[in-house]
């Protein structure tokens, strides 16, 4: 098994498996994991369904995006941490710290859940520096939007946790390239700029399948709303001010509110070309895009109104 990439997450851990990223998901065992106790398979369930719901989104008639990453297989086994993956493991607690528990406490009874999702490149917080220009950063934010109005259209979706860590950046070899897809039945295309963007971890969203709501309630998750130190923390206090603490219902302004924290992450970031009046002007439009776009009431709204898309 070659791992060429490892990630911990509060409930489980994130790998790159060759072609793939997998994520693996303890469950139903009486140990904690990082401080919290195992999801149950019943508290699961939500997240396996947002995540096929939303995977699906490429084949749809109607309201179609491939900027959700596609989950490609489901497994469950049963068993002691694979000596692999605790290599994996020390070897990202070395490059990076971890304040995760090393999974090495693990009994041969121990039941895993592991998602395989197709490869989505790398999220955005460690694109820093990497990314060409801000015309690129203008075509993520375009990407993102552009999802999250799809699946609010088909699907009533918020994702409720966009920091820029669940946005995947994948660069393609052709430099120029549309990226394609349909909002109520009428077809778009916008600038790739030479990287496709992929929305992962559905744990905190909320979708509706023929008028049956699925979602995760966090009524309950206090210290959710306690973190402070960037402004991702703040979001999840104004989402819960905004829908008074029902996260059954569908208020689609939270994914506004995504879309203005990661437009500010995508102006502080670092790019290779910072000069030229093309960028000059860009800054202001990804400005202005920041400054304003908390009137839109939802995703769709933003990218059927806000200039920075026409």
């Amino acid at each position: 098994m070659n791992i060429n990439k490892y990630t911990n997450f509060k409930y489980g851990f994130w790998a790159k498996v060759k072609a793939q990223h997998s994520i693996i998901i303890p469950v139903e065992g009486s140990k904690t994991v990082n401080g919290e106790p195992q999801k149950t398979f019943g508290e699961i369930l939500a997240e396996i369904i947002i995540s096929k719901e939303l995977s699906d989104l490429r084949n749809k008639t109607h309201n179609q995006t491939n900027g959700f990453i596609g989950l490609q297989d489901l497994h469950c086994v049963q068993g002691c941490y694979p000596p692999v993956m605790l290599q994996a493991w020390d070897a990202f607690d070395q490059c990076k710290g971890s304040e995760n528990d090393r999974p090495d406490f693990f009994e041969p009874q121990q039941l895993f859940l592991i998602l395989e999702f197709e490869f989505g490149g790398s999220d955005l917080e460690n694109c820093n520096g990497t990314l060409s220009s801000l015309s690129v950063a203008k075509s993520i934010l375009h990407q993102v939007t552009a999802a999250l109005a799809v699946a609010e259209q088909e699907l009533c979706f918020e994702h409720r946790d966009l920091h820029w860590g669940n946005v995947l950046v994948e660069t393609t070899k052709a430099k120029k390239g549309a990226a394609t897809f349909l909002l109520d039945g009428t077809n778009h295309s916008l600038d790739t700029k030479g990287v496709l963007v992929h929305i992962i971890d559905f744990s905190l969203s909320r979708l509706e399948i023929d008028g049956l709501t699925v979602s995760c309630d966090i009524s309950n998750e206090e210290e959710l709303f306690t973190g402070q130190g960037d402004y991702q923390f703040d979001i999840y206090r104004l989402m819960r001010q905004a829908n008074g603490n029902n996260w059954n219902a569908y208020r689609p302004h939270s994914n506004v509110m995504w879309l203005h924290y990661l437009s500010g992450k995508l102006q502080s970031m670092k790019y290779r070309g910072n000069g030229g009046r093309g960028n000059i002007q860009m800054r202001k439009m990804l400005t202005h895009f920041h400054d304003n776009v908390l009137q839109y009431t939802s995703a769709t709204d933003a990218l059927r109104s806000c200039p920075l898309f026409h």
